[in-house]
């Protein structure tokens, strides 16, 4: 039997096609773009970081690809807001999925409110007593809230009494509304301006809910009118609709919650009609996939799952049969940045 160490038998990496690493040369580099390639070629969360980004290149350059973009987490309060608008401003975006908190905030943001960095020495008690909402770190006023309600409110005074809601529709409406009253640049008024669908699947576990809620109680108090009815599966075959319309899709995802797996769903979902309704359904998977999640995969919840679980559950291609994901275990604050303006360089834009 030959030695095992023998070490006329040891590989040199080439030969078994393995892909040699680099130092990273933080003085070579000369824009984001330069420096996420780097972190490509070499390991860990940056490897994932410079993977990421070639995906979404891919992804973005590919003129079939659906793309849908789903965020959870805080990321609106965080000041990531603008990071959407100009994804979705420059055409990367052609669905988005979210949380009414991340829209709520973003509202809050786009009226020109304020929001504040948290004093650790201010106790919640006292927070509370002050109307500061304490997200983390950072400080949502009770105020901007109420002008939260305002806005809509106003973008949603003059629908006729037998329109029948959705989170889509609240969220288009307000969107109109913000493109042409807002001060400023707005995730819901790009989307709108763009015709990019906003998609909130919990929409009553959020700010936006409750407010819609108090609208339909006004309206049946003051003007003796019925409430406004609220159906989300319209949401749900919308974004089945639109789905169904293209062949190549890809998701790019901040966190994980409702909104990834609701958009994630819909190819079990076509493929449930196909074999129990015998629906002629077309078969819909992920080909493209990029995701920006810290949480681990071995606590077994669904917002650590990865990719090639979904694999199993029929939502994603298969690698060997062309699907490309990235997965980024890492704060979005940080990784989502340099992952778009990476791709934005590299797009001459």
């Amino acid at each position: 039997m030959p030695n095992p160490r023998d070490e006329s038998r040891y590989g040199r990496g080439h030969e078994d096609q393995l892909e040699p690493l680099e130092p990273l040369d933080i003085a070579g580099v000369e824009s984001i773009d330069a420096l996420v390639r780097a972190m490509s070629r070499t390991a860990f969360g940056a490897r994932r970081l410079g993977e990421a980004a070639d995906v979404l290149e891919a992804m973005v350059r590919d003129p079939d690809c659906f793309r849908v973009l789903t965020i959870s987490g805080a990321m609106t309060i965080a000041k990531q807001g603008l990071l959407l608008c100009e994804m979705i401003d420059r055409g990367w975006v052609h669905a988005l999925v979210t949380t009414g908190a991340l829209m709520t905030h973003g509202l809050s943001e786009s009226a020109g409110k304020l929001h504040f960095k948290h004093r650790n020495d201010m106790p919640d008690e006292e927070l509370y007593t002050k109307g500061y909402n304490r997200v983390y770190d950072t400080i949502e006023l009770e105020k901007n809230l109420d002008d939260v309600e305002r806005i809509l409110n106003a973008a949603l005074r003059d629908l006729p009494g037998d329109t029948v809601l959705s989170s889509r529709i609240v969220c288009e409406q307000i969107g109109r509304w913000l493109h042409t009253k807002g001060p400023g640049r707005a995730v819901l008024a790009s989307a709108a301006n763009a015709g990019v669908p906003v998609y909130v699947p919990a929409f009553t576990d959020s700010e936006l809910g409750l407010d819609l809620s108090i609208f339909n109680h006004v309206r049946v108090a003051q003007q003796e009118e019925k409430p406004l009815r609220f159906d989300p599966f319209l949401d749900l075959d919308d974004f089945a609709k639109r789905i169904r319309a293209h062949e190549t899709l890809g998701i790019f995802t901040i966190g994980g919650g409702v909104p990834r797996n609701w958009a994630q769903q819909v190819g079990p979902y076509l493929e449930i009609l196909r074999v129990r309704l015998k629906n002629p359904e077309p078969v819909r998977r992920y080909k493209y996939a990029v995701r920006i999640c810290p949480e681990p995969e071995h606590w077994g919840g669904l917002s650590g799952c990865s990719y090639t679980e979904g694999v199993s559950w029929g939502k994603f291609v298969p690698p060997d049969e062309g699907g490309r994901f990235a997965e980024v275990p890492a704060d979005a604050t940080i990784a989502w940045p340099l992952i778009v303006r990476a791709v934005m360089e590299r797009l001459g834009e």
